[in-house]
């Protein structure tokens, strides 16, 4: 059995969580080597895979100067920076899991798997929703022709208000510029599950949306910029408080850990350190002043080949969630991620079935609904050279996905119906 030797190249949070996977299964990975700006994180990698000093790195740059070192890199870095270590590791004959987005445009997302093609290398994308034990049963019942062809599907992203506020306005991932469009960065998971799951190609987008909350009109009259300030007329009924959120929840050790950069097995923030953030960094600010510029709320309308029509709407005005409705020839399909089982209506029999799926693990390795412990597996599988699984994003497949998504994106700011044939060819694809 082959063990395959890795370098990861970042430690934050994506990087970490697969890093504790991979230390699950020792005959498969091999962690030798850690690129990460930020010592304590770097440090944790290196004593938990036990990596030699010399193969520490600060930067990307620093690994990939360098011939190759080992089989596979693991790109986990934020989003702005996938494109330039992408091209180079593929140039070096890196095989790579990397994370998605895999970039931030459609001209560098076809550079990438242009590259690939060419050297011949092997990159799966992280799209790990594909992977969980949830969408991996959908997948496998409309394969079984339960619900017969799909005429209308419709895919809801819940991103939950708080959830929003957190990441989508304070966070990282509050501009477009920094990171990407929304619709990219936190749902090219549901275009993803939604091709994969109808198997055919879409042919026409629309979407509408935008930003119509979370921004400085909407700000309480006498609202200071930042919570922690005083003044703010709202502040003991403000869902948003960051004091209330960060400071006075103190069993919150997601977002403490966050602000704090103590996120880590065994590290809890103090009281001290969450208010210096809060006085410092943008997770302190009013979330009408934090000037955020992604979304808040859209939805796209798509139309497959065969003239299947499909719905997804993501909007942040909810408690969170994810589900999927699928209406089939001799069936409807509902499934919500939250939920251990999944509804089935059989048109012929009238009847409604309930059929389990595995329950929520609330273990290390269960993030994503077991989505990230279920890469990890598949990708090993991937890198043989008989893969025969039906999972696998790779980057052929995920760019065809993005392109959908910057369709999309495109349909939104121009208020058009774009024909995504046309915009395939646009960077050299078919759409097929």
């Amino acid at each position: 059995m082959k063990t395959y030797s890795v370098i990861l190249l970042g430690a934050g949070n994506r990087g970490h969580a697969y890093s504790r996977i991979i230390a699950h299964c020792p005959e498969k990975f091999n962690i030798i080597g850690v690129a990460e700006s930020v010592e304590a994180r770097r440090n944790e990698i290196k004593k938990d895979h036990g990596i030699s000093d010399d193969m520490c790195f600060n930067s990307w740059e620093d690994v990939l100067k360098r011939p190759k070192m080992a089989d596979l890199v693991l790109i986990c870095m934020k989003d702005d920076m996938h494109y330039e270590p992408a091209l180079k590791a593929i140039e070096l004959g890196y095989d790579i899991l990397l994370e998605k987005p895999v970039a931030q445009t459609a001209e560098e997302c076809a550079e990438i798997a242009f590259a690939a093609e060419k050297k011949g290398v092997k990159v799966l994308v992280c799209h790990v929703l594909r992977y969980s034990p949830f969408y991996k049963r959908v997948k496998e019942l409309v394969m079984s022709g339960i619900i017969g062809d799909i005429m209308s599907a419709h895919q809801v992203e819940a991103v939950g208000n708080t959830h929003q506020s957190h990441s989508y306005v304070r966070g990282n991932w509050h501009s477009e510029k920094d990171s990407t469009p929304m619709l990219l960065a936190k749902s090219c998971h549901d275009i993803d599950i939604l091709q994969w799951i109808l198997d055919k190609p879409c042919k026409k987008v629309q979407s509408f949306g935008g930003l119509s909350y979370f921004k400085s009109e909407n700000a309480p009259e006498g609202s200071p910029v930042r919570c922690i300030d005083g003044g703010c007329p709202v502040e003991s009924t403000c869902p948003y408080n960051c004091k209330k959120l960060y400071y006075d929840d103190k069993n919150n050790n997601w977002f403490r850990g966050v602000l704090t950069h103590k996120n880590r097995k065994g590290e809890r923030a103090t009281d001290e350190e969450v208010m210096e953030a809060l006085k410092t960094s943008d997770y302190g600010l009013c979330v009408f002043h934090a000037n955020n510029d992604v979304v808040d709320h859209q939805i796209v309308n798509m139309e497959f080949e065969g003239g299947t029509t499909v719905s997804f709407t993501m909007n942040a005005f909810n408690r969170g969630g994810r589900y999927i409705r699928l209406f089939g020839t001799k069936g409807e399909l509902y499934a919500n991620m939250s939920d251990s089982e999944i509804t089935v209506y059989n048109f012929e029999e009238s009847k409604t079935e309930k059929i389990p799926v595995a329950s929520k693990d609330e273990s290390i390795l269960s993030g994503h609904g077991g989505g990230d412990e279920g890469i990890i597996n598949e990708l090993y599988d991937y890198l043989g050279d008989n893969y025969t699984g039906f999972c696998a994003a790779d980057i052929d497949t995920s760019v065809r996905n993005h392109f959908i998504v910057f369709a999309a994106e495109r349909a939104r700011h121009n208020n058009t119906v774009e024909d995504v044939d046309k915009y395939f060819e646009e960077y050299g694809f078919v759409n097929e």
